[in-house]
């Protein structure tokens, strides 16, 4: 079974599909998914419901599923993780109460929206998170994270009514907090090292690698790799950073280490890569 990471606080998609062709796929994330336009087939833990226009589905981590497709359809895709909610998107005495509810929403297939009014609020949302996508206009990062806050309180409020009336959120496991300690120390590469992260988290080196890739379907390695890559990414498209700026900045020894490494992942270095993507 296919299971995904998600290497950002969150990221927004839409595309415009006539097959959906991932196979049955899990997350270790959350995933909003709205129909902007078109028909088909939700399938979830194997159970199934039909989708039209103004259906939003969540998709909770370890969740198994997949779309079959029968006319052609427009989706909104919104992934969102735990140290999203947590790193001041939301203020900080809901993120427990926030974290249960999405947790504990019917992991059965079927629209997440029960009210006309939420539903008509969700659907100028959605459009606007697009706009604001493809436009990337002034303030856009601080105007798509209000948007993306106020959709996941707006699913939240409706998983809620549905909740038993005693709702006590449990502790979170470990290795989303190890998730976070990897994100929150991703400049800082003896922080990172086997030894460091078993000493903190009190688990044995040996067993440290097991434990994490049972969790996120990755080696440990891979996903601080992947994680520093997608940073490094950013920088090269968004920041005016000087390369060995960016080397230094995620502890690198030097710019030929930087580019060795970037290039390995991205196959083009660092300076190839920031020429392509910005024309």
């Amino acid at each position: 079974m296919i299971k995904q990471n998600l290497y950002e606080p969150f990221s927004i998609q839409h595309q415009t599909l006539d097959v959906y062709t991932k196979p049955e796929h899990k997350h270790n994330f959350f995933e909003l998914v709205y129909i902007v336009n078109g028909t088909g087939e939700q399938c979830i833990n194997q159970s199934k419901f039909k989708y039209q226009p103004g259906h939003l589905f969540l998709l909770t981590p370890d969740d198994c599923h997949t779309f079959n497709i029968e006319t052609t359809t427009r989706f909104f895709f919104l992934q969102f993780n735990h140290i999203y909610l947590k790193n001041g998107a939301l203020h900080n005495e809901s993120v427990k109460r926030l974290e249960y509810i999405l947790h504990n929403a019917n992991h059965q297939p079927g629209c997440i929206l029960k009210n006309i009014t939420d539903k008509q609020l969700v659907a100028p949302m959605v459009e606007a998170m697009m706009r604001e996508v493809e436009n990337k206009d002034l303030y856009n990062h601080e105007l798509v994270q209000q948007l993306v806050n106020t959709l996941i309180i707006v699913v939240a409020r409706n998983i809620a009514k549905y909740l038993p009336e005693q709702v006590n959120p449990g502790t979170e496991e470990r290795a989303t907090d190890i998730l976070q300690y990897i994100q929150n120390n991703i400049y800082y590469p003896e922080k990172l090292k086997v030894e460091a992260i078993s000493n903190t988290f009190g688990i044995s080196e040996a067993y440290l690698g097991k434990y994490f890739k049972r969790h996120t379907s990755e080696t440990l390695q891979q996903y601080v790799t992947n994680y520093k890559t997608k940073l490094i990414e950013h920088r090269l498209r968004f920041s005016d950073k000087r390369l060995n700026e960016i080397a230094s900045e995620f502890g690198f020894t030097d710019e030929s280490h930087f580019n060795k490494f970037f290039k390995k992942q991205r196959v083009k270095s660092p300076k190839e890569f920031r020429r392509l993507v910005r024309g």
